[in-house]
């Protein structure tokens, strides 16, 4: 049987694997994913898994539950050697595997972009995969407990003030959904008051949300600084050393919680590490038709989606590249099945061409923003969209069920404050026993229980 490796199990290859499911016989064709989570992380619910809107295993689809016909491998991919029909990767516990193949799929997904910013990489965490998501919320409750023990003081507005830096999607909408969190906390600590709470959003470029035009972006800005959020436009990150922030602009401020949203960067297995055709940013050169190369020269058995893929964008003329999103991915993945199958039997492919549905945005528990050419929508109509939209396009019932279950009571009731930041140091109480913890040396003195 031909031998079909995805290289990849985020959305773009979760759907191109279950496609290929549905439309080969029986016996045409052995499909492996390599990946080296267990499951595909739906990343626009990410956001409000961290405010806690969202269970966290709810904004994630387990592989082997949904891939009944697909091999699925825990491993990392660590270089492509097309040239050979070989993907070398390294196992959960650090061994090499090697994986021949006939014909491979990259869709690896992009990751975090960094810059050498002195204490970036020692402070900050992302928001790129679920278990940051539940980390930024239970550092945030975490911080409220600590600072509602403490008298005012810098220790108490340090754990109060939250950085987010980059005003993209992930960015705006972690910002907003993590304010809102915050706020709503305020009702479970009597000893805490709105004004202590600082929430600073720092964007290098003149404006947020560059996917929305520039006045519905201007709407953003000044809904989230009414709400309370410190917006800095024009300001760049200059260092996070010890979680002290230094601006740009020459503002400065301690700050618990630093969250780096600041754009994706090419998987560097896709960079670095293969021999397939890439552009000068590190992204795959794709055709129309998914297959990697250039029109006229395409490149045998090997194809790519999603975020790691420069797809011309047919709707827009293919003068630019589709964007990274959720509505691309999924119907740039079920195609390249289908031509990935039309191939092996000798059929004519089809090429990608997808007209934007509009972007749409959450800003927090009854607030949103949605943009269709010309059309805005703000508010809750706008919110309401936005969650309309994501329950139909996460995959599976079982998980859009699930959803709504977690959204439901939540439109009654108040978020859950409760932390769960020890699930991290399991055996620490156990290793701890009876024995009190150690005392801080800087611990205040003075307090009265």
């Amino acid at each position: 049987m031909t031998r079909i490796l995805i290289v990849g199990g985020g959305y773009a290859g979760l759907y191109t694997a279950w496609t290929l499911e549905r439309l080969l016989r029986r016996g045409e064709a052995k499909v492996t994913v390599l990946d080296p989570r267990p499951y595909m992380t739906y990343q626009p619910f990410l956001p409000e898994v961290a405010s806690g809107a969202i269970e966290a295993r709810h904004a994630v689809v387990p592989l082997r539950r949904h891939l009944r016909r697909t091999r699925v491998v825990a491993g990392a991919a660590r270089r492509i050697d097309h040239a050979h029909r070989t993907v070398h990767a390294v196992g959960p516990d650090g061994q090499a595997l090697t994986f021949p193949y006939d014909v491979v799929v990259v869709t690896a997904g992009a990751v975090t972009r960094t810059f050498p910013i002195p204490g970036l990489l020692d402070e900050a965490i992302g928001l790129k995969n679920v278990e940051e998501a539940v980390a930024i919320r239970d550092r945030l409750l975490t911080a409220f407990d600590r600072a509602a023990a403490l008298p005012d003081g810098p220790e108490r507005a340090r754990l109060l003030t939250v950085t987010f830096v980059g005003g993209g999607f992930s960015g705006v909408e972690g910002f907003a959904e993590t304010l809102s969190l915050a706020t709503e906390l305020l009702a479970y600590y009597p000893e805490l008051r709105r004004e202590e709470l600082a929430f600073h959003l720092v964007e290098a470029q003149g404006r947020i949300l560059p996917e929305v035009t520039e006045r519905p972006g201007r709407w953003v800005v000044k809904h989230l600084r009414s709400r309370g959020g410190i917006v800095h436009l024009g300001a760049k990150l200059v260092s996070a050393v010890g979680g002290h922030v230094e601006l740009s602009t020459g503002e400065e401020f301690d700050s618990e919680l630093i969250v780096w949203t600041a754009g994706n960067a090419a998987n560097p297995v896709v960079a670095k590490h293969t021999d397939l055709p890439v552009d000068t940013r590190g992204y795959l050169l794709t055709r129309p038709d998914l297959r990697l190369g250039s029109v006229d020269e395409p490149v045998p058995d090997a194809w790519a989606a999603g975020d790691d893929a420069a797809i011309p964008d047919l709707a827009l003329g293919g003068a630019s590249f589709t964007v990274p999103n959720a509505q691309h991915a999924v119907r740039q993945a079920r195609l390249l099945a289908a031509n990935v199958v039309a191939t092996l039997r000798g059929l004519p492919t089809r090429d990608y061409e997808h007209p934007s549905l509009g972007v749409v945005a959450t800003l927090g528990r009854g607030h949103g923003i949605f943009q269709f050419k010309r059309l805005v929508i703000t508010g809750w109509p706008a919110w309401a969209l936005h969650r309309g939209y994501h329950v139909l396009a996460v995959p599976t019932w079982e998980r859009k069920l699930r959803v709504l279950l977690d959204w439901l009571p939540a439109l009654a009731g108040r978020r859950d404050p409760a932390s769960l930041a020890a699930v991290s140091r399991p055996r620490e109480a156990f290793r701890r026993g009876g024995t009190p913890p150690p005392e801080r040396s800087d611990a205040p003195t003075s307090l009265v229980a």
